[in-house]
């Protein structure tokens, strides 16, 4: 069981711990310490008595005990908002006021239904004069209280992950008031992360249907909308927006984002100088507008858009970020100052940090600083991690459940069937393993669109699941023994139907989402004939990449390098796998080969393929096609070297990569090189 899912209310606890909660909201602090120390002699990392026997210590100003507890629970569960705000009253309680402000902000970070928390940092800001940052305090204050009690408690453990007993009191609460649009918003938001998108577009649709002026309602129907590929609906969802409030400059900037989302930059730029120009001092517009500068390669254009952004808001750590995201611009001494103050600031927000953490590191890396480099690299990793629900056990278990179902006799007996395609081209593996490069390189050639990294298949696989009850292990990918001739054949009619919105006229296309490789059986039942190409990467090139890279959403194993080698170990016993059972079926790639031979790897590309040679896949740099991935800026230069032994400089801390990369895939002066 995950010790994030124990609560206070759950019918599992003890009888100690209602005692002991009983005695809290008595005051009788001593009576509680008692039965909680006692729990916790058979239960040392029982969440919920760590965080009432700090409240409790508190209480009797035991603060070193008080602290040692709350510590001892934010190692076990680093995501907690209330164990930061407990962190909060802590030091508010021993006259500490700026770590009080850190640690409330922290807590309302992680969990933003926190009433004292935005309490304090309300009262805070207007001290000091903080009116907009006041007015923010204010407005979530305002929201919180006028919620009825059961649905802030809902809404703090959702916050806190504990979704299995959100879900079961959501429900509670909505077969009693069954249009109440809030609670229909949190189900909703339940469903959307345990990828239930079907279920959170129901609730979305139903509650902006009941409450039609809500804004908040309507923003995030089209939210989802948009992650379910529903380009057309949300876009009318965006446009209702606009007409109902149009003085909101944020749903006009929404906007914008949507026409970024269907591929028309040079629109969205438009949109975004048209908001600008109303209010020129809007940083996440500017920042917007660089995003969008950035795919279209307008490189110099971008700079300026980050550089305005944080001059208007020094601590905007997205923008400086970005500068550093492009891999190609090169930090001022000033700049790199600037941010090393922004990142020690105790009242900064854990998002911002990370921002500037991973941008200082690729400063200091540029300037040969790689103790300091891969310090940030260590700190902006950890913010994301402590986040992160991400278990290398749990991930495993999912990549050995492939290996164990889609063996030889599954192939077989299933037999023939499915969608007959070849228009898809699934370029698969991890990210930063050059599968940009090859889309680049395959988006040149005439008879190949190339598109986006589309969740198509990975909302497939998650619909087979099967649960009827959120948050369970479902049954996929048992649930592919099951699947009839049809139903393949209408899954694999589906996905092109549902993918031809990214298309142009071209009769192939790319899907270049990396985490396919997972789900490469499923490729193969609903459309056999699509083709697959295994983009790879040599392991200690790849992992310390991936380390260094701040991902936009998604992809938490990179945020450690254990995680990132056992990750990468169990790609490759995957891809071993699907090598054996379909033979043939799968193009490896290797990016050191592209490097080393590029016109040899384009022929044995389209080969592949069953496509002519021509000469634009080798000058690829000069295509002109928005590129959103972090490798944007390198495909746009000839294929070089440049990122190989990248992680060199940094050899005396990867030794976690060693202990969970199998040797093998390794050169044998690498290992001594690291272990030296």
């Amino acid at each position: 069981m995950d010790k994030r899912n124990l609560d206070i209310d759950d019918t599992n606890v003890s009888l100690d711990l209602s005692d002991a909660t009983q005695a809290v909201k008595e005051n009788r602090f001593k009576d509680a310490t008692t039965l909680l120390n006692r729990i916790l002699k058979d239960q040392s990392e029982n969440i919920d008595a760590l965080y009432l026997l700090s409240v409790s210590y508190r209480y009797l100003k035991e603060f070193d005990k008080s602290e040692r507890h709350i510590m001892n629970l934010l190692s076990i569960a680093p995501d907690m908002g209330r164990a930061y705000q407990e962190l909060g009253h802590l030091n508010r309680d021993q006259g500490n006021e700026e770590k009080a402000v850190m640690h409330y902000r922290q807590a309302c970070e992680l969990n933003p239904a926190l009433l004292a928390s935005w309490n304090f940092l309300y009262q805070y800001f207007v001290k000091y004069s903080n009116k907009p940052a006041a007015d923010h305090a204010k407005e979530q204050l305002e929201k919180l209280k006028s919620l009825p009690g059961l649905l802030l408690y809902i809404t703090q453990i959702l916050n806190e992950g504990r979704l299995g007993l959100a879900e079961e009191k959501c429900r509670a609460f909505l077969k009693k008031n069954p249009t109440h649009t809030y609670a229909m918003s949190l189900l909703a938001e339940i469903a959307n992360r345990l990828g239930y998108f079907d279920d959170a577009e129901f609730l979305l649709e139903k509650a902006v249907e009941f409450s039609p002026e809500d804004g908040d309602l309507r923003t995030k129907y089209a939210e989802i909308l948009r992650k379910k590929q529903k380009f057309s609906k949300t876009m009318e969802q965006v446009e209702i927006l606009c007409e109902k409030f149009p003085d909101n400059l944020s749903y006009q900037a929404q906007k914008a984002s949507e026409i970024m989302q269907n591929g028309d930059h040079k629109q969205a730029i438009t949109l975004l100088n048209d908001i600008l120009q109303k209010n020129p001092y809007n940083f996440s517009t500017l920042t917007s507008r660089g995003h969008a500068q950035k795919t279209l390669g307008q490189t110099d254009k971008a700079i300026e858009s980050y550089q305005s952004a944080y001059q208007i808001k020094p601590d905007h750590g997205e923008a400086f970020f970005s500068l550093a995201n492009l891999k190609t611009y090169s930090f001022t001494r000033q700049e790199m100052d600037d941010m090393r103050r922004q990142v020690e600031r105790v009242d900064l927000s854990l998002r911002d940090k990370a921002y500037f953490h991973f941008a200082l590191a690729q400063g200091c890396e540029v300037n040969g600083e790689y103790e300091e480099a891969f310090h940030h690299l260590v700190r902006g990793n950890q913010i994301k991690k402590n986040q992160s629900q991400y278990s290398i056990e749990r991930m495993n278990n999912e990549l050995k459940a492939q290996i164990e179902i889609c063996s030889d006799s599954f192939f077989k007996d299933l037999g023939h069937g499915g969608y007959n395609t070849k228009d898809p081209i699934f370029i698969l593996g991890l990210p930063r393993a050059g599968s940009t490069l090859i889309e680049q390189i395959l988006a040149s050639h005439s008879m190949i669109d190339g598109t986006l990294e589309l969740p198509n298949i990975l909302s497939i696989a998650q619909s087979m699941r099967g649960d009827d009850i959120y948050g369970k292990e479902g049954n996929y990918p048992k649930s592919m023994k099951s699947l009839s001739v049809e139903q393949r054949e209408d899954l694999g009619r589906g996905f092109i139907n549902d993918t031809r919105m990214h298309r142009k006229e071209a009769p192939m296309f790319t899907d270049k989402m990396p985490n396919n490789f997972r789900h490469i059986g499923l490729i193969h039942l609903i459309m056999p004939n699509a083709k697959i190409i295994d983009a790879r990467r040599y392991p200690l090139d790849c992992c310390f990449s991936m380390f260094k890279q701040l991902f936009a959403q998604g992809q938490e194993f990179t945020y450690g390098l254990e995680e990132a080698g056992s990750y990468y170990t169990s790609y490759v016993q995957l891809m071993n796998h699907w090598d054996k059972v379909l033979p043939e079926k799968i193009l490896r790639v290797n990016n050191e080969d592209v490097v080393e031979d590029l016109e040899g790897q384009v022929h044995r590309i389209l080969n592949y393929l069953g496509l002519p040679f021509e000469e634009e896949c080798i000058t690829f740099y000069e295509t002109d096609r928005s590129v959103r991935t972090a490798s944007s800026e390198q495909v746009r230069r000839p294929v070089n070297k440049d990122g190989m032994g990248r992680w060199k400089p940094y050899a005396q801390y990867l030794k976690p990569l060693l202990n969970v990369l199998d040797e093998d895939l390794l050169k044998e002066e690498d290992v001594a090189y690291i272990n030296n």
